[in-house]
């Protein structure tokens, strides 16, 4: 393909990623069969596009697609039906990314935004470690993986004027393993999140405002053991660390412009749930996009274009540079759900046959193996999306298991946040090991090793309550 013709899609491309959310957000309000259409063909346009045109989409994965799209041809009569519900699953995840694209993109173009970010990493060393893992918790919910990105650059940044190597590596990888836990932790529980939509999906009967709570005790935990394993086992320096000053201004002064975007979103979105009835990923869905525009009118304040100019030069960056930028991963969380759906539309049928009945298993077993299952396959570079997706269909309902759908919701987001500290393969630890200068192995099995096994065995044990309590 000639230059020009590829950077002819590629700018273009942007607005298929945006007509899928835009038809998802028309299904969610009227399950209209012909907007849920549109959206997959919206995706799966996008799909082919990025295919084309970028350099850094996994065709790989793309290939395997089609390979599992023909074996559904020549096996199933019903190939058709779950060819398209695999479509319309990784339509689902390309809408919610482009969503939740457009308010990271937004903030982190925030002067205030950055510098809240700069704030918490110039914290001094006894606060750093909860300063950072707050604030990667609360930046993740709105920045996702952009958290990790704003708040690792500004530690690679704060660290990069210390004198002392010893000192200077040390605190860089306590900096950085506190950003991702506080960013993971949000998996267990945010319903702006992947993991969460994802899971509420698959297990039937699963309602976000059932299983909010003990998801998010499950972060809760999370947020607590890092903290006591950093306190604990406290790197000695072989010279005292040198006393920091403290940057001026109080918690609240700095942390104000993100608490006003969160809680405008959180605010916002349980008012279209209670209004409409959709559920809250759809209300999160429709009403991210709505957020970053205003958040950019307001930022366009002084701009010689004014506020409207301002908001539409940054909407055509938007559809024509920036979305475009994202291609490969579009491309990779698309098939990622894709081939876990279609994947498991095979198996069902098989499993029988394979002597594989897992509702002779117990319930619990059944549970517990779920923190760990999705955690390993992200060692064997499984995305979480592909593995939960996989699996998830072939278990037994939480109903025939006689289980609450929050205990096996709890122990899917659960091992999903655990794989986001550990997997090598994931955006959250290949960024880690990116601004600590050290393979992304390094950064996940190392870093967090002791810390996934230890959290592990409690998100373990908690989900083993929730199914016998609940």
């Amino acid at each position: 393909m000639s230059p020009g013709l590829r950077s002819g899609i590629l700018g273009i491309s942007g607005l298929l990623p945006a007509g899928a959310m835009l038809a998802t957000v028309l299904w969610e309000y009227s399950a209209s069969p012909p907007a849920a259409a549109l959206a997959g063909g919206f995706a799966l346009a996008g799909v082919i596009a990025f295919s084309l045109a970028d350099r850094t989409a996994p065709i790989i994965f793309v290939l395997v697609g089609i390979a599992m799209a023909g074996a559904a041809v020549a096996t199933r009569p019903d190939w058709f039906e779950g060819t398209w519900t695999a479509v319309e699953r990784g339509s689902f995840v390309v809408a919610l990314y482009t969503a939740l694209t457009a308010i990271r993109i937004a903030a982190m173009g925030s002067g205030e935004i950055v510098e809240c970010g700069r704030f918490l990493a110039g914290q001094r060393p006894g606060l750093r470690y909860v300063a950072l893992t707050i604030g990667g918790h609360l930046f993740g919910l709105i920045l996702l993986y952009g958290s990790i990105a704003l708040l690792g650059s500004l530690a690679a940044e704060s660290t990069a004027r210390e004198a002392d190597a010893e000192l200077r590596r040390h605190r860089l990888r306590r900096m950085l393993v506190a950003i991702n836990r506080g960013f993971a932790a949000t998996l267990c529980w945010s319903p702006l999140g992947f993991s969460m939509a994802i899971t509420l999906t698959l297990v039937p009967g699963a309602d976000w405002s059932a299983v909010v709570v003990p998801c998010l005790l499950n972060a809760v935990l999370m947020i607590l053991v890092g903290w006591g394993l950093d306190t604990v086992f406290k790197p000695r320096l072989a010279q005292p660390a040198p006393v920091r000053a403290v940057p001026a201004g109080g918690w609240l002064l700095h942390l104000r412009p993100l608490l006003l975007l969160l809680g405008a979103v959180v605010v916002g979105v349980a008012l279209l749930h209670e209004a409409t009835g959709v559920d809250v990923i759809g209300a999160v869905m429709s009403f991210a996009p709505i957020v970053a525009i205003a958040w950019i009118w307001l930022q366009g304040a002084g701009m010689p274009a004014g506020r409207l100019g301002h908001v539409g030069h940054r909407l055509g960056e938007f559809l024509g540079r920036e979305l475009p930028a994202y291609g490969g991963q579009i491309v990779l969380l698309f098939m990622a759900a894709f081939i876990g759906s279609l994947g498991a539309f095979l198996l069902v049928p098989l499993t029988p046959r394979l002597g594989l009945d897992f509702s002779v298993l117990p319930p619990l077993l059944i549970v517990v193996a779920m923190v760990w299952l999705v955690p390993l396959a992200g060692q064997l570079g499984m995305n979480p999306i592909l593995s939960v997706s996989l699996i998830v269909p072939l278990l037994p309902s939480p109903a025939a298991m006689g289980i609450h759908p929050a205990a096996l919701v709890a122990a899917i987001t659960g091992g999903w946040a655990i794989s986001g500290t550990t997997s090598p393969f994931t955006a959250s630890v290949l960024l880690v090991g990116r601004y600590g200068g050290v393979p992304a192995r390094e950064a996940g099995l190392r870093w967090n090793g002791p810390y996934a096994l230890l959290m592990g065995c409690t998100i373990s044990v908690w989900v083993l309550i929730l199914a016998a309590a609940m």
